[in-house]
């Protein structure tokens, strides 16, 4: 979903199959820079320790390409090699989407994320629930039997604010215009409308991520 079509309403009129179904670009010829990937101008720091190459997964609960593509990025992750580590940002295109990046960064730090991340997509996107403000978060999360004391401490907390706020510092450093969207080694970003699909799009990050291995 490209950065000035994130509403709901306009979501749901793009047609899922165009953007998430492989097609011949799959099987298209090496990535190239600047069609199928962008190579930033500056290098993004990393939270990845030395030896570990880092992709970043940002995303937006309320986005329905990214439900779509999560199940798709979950057997991407079980396959990859241990050199790899992948850290989900969630964007904050605007201010009304901080309640999500706090849901995700208070999961995060309650260790809840294995959890309840794909819950709350099936919430969203299945149930038809809003999770878009602080209070029916609360209370769906409490339904999944966390103690919403608890949850709200952590939620209203300075360090959550500031995750988010490094969320969306991170998202521009990459400058994010669309999500799902990947961004890889702190060097290269791709999405579906730079690969095509966001089955290829995983095909460019493999590419990238063998070129961080090699250093180029």
């Amino acid at each position: 979903m490209n950065r000035r079509d994130f509403s709901v309403a306009a979501a749901s009129a793009i047609t899922l199959g165009q953007a998430m179904l492989p097609s011949a670009y799959a099987q298209a010829a090496k990535p190239e820079a600047g069609a199928d990937y962008l190579i930033l101008d500056k290098k993004v720091p990393v939270e990845a320790p030395a030896g570990k190459i880092e992709v970043v997964d940002f995303f937006w609960y309320n986005c329905p390409h990214c439900n779509a593509f999560e199940p798709s990025l979950d057997a991407w992750v079980g396959r990859l090699p241990k050199d790899v580590t992948v850290r989900r940002v969630p964007v904050g295109f605007r201010d009304d989407f901080v309640p999500q990046q706090r849901l995700f960064y208070t999961l995060e730090a309650m260790d809840l994320v294995d959890k309840l991340h794909a819950r709350v997509f099936t919430a969203i996107h299945a149930e038809k629930q809003d999770l878009t403000r602080g209070e029916g978060i609360a209370n769906w999360v409490a339904k999944q039997g966390v103690d919403k004391a608890k949850f709200m401490e952590q939620f209203n907390s300075f360090s959550i604010a500031t995750k988010a706020s490094r969320a969306t510092q991170l998202q521009n450093a990459y400058k994010v215009e669309g999500v799902p969207a990947l961004g890889v080694a702190g060097r290269f970003y791709t999405d579906g409308t730079l690969a095509k699909s966001m089955p290829r799009a995983l095909q460019v990050v493999d590419y990238l991520i063998a070129e961080a291995r090699a250093g180029r």
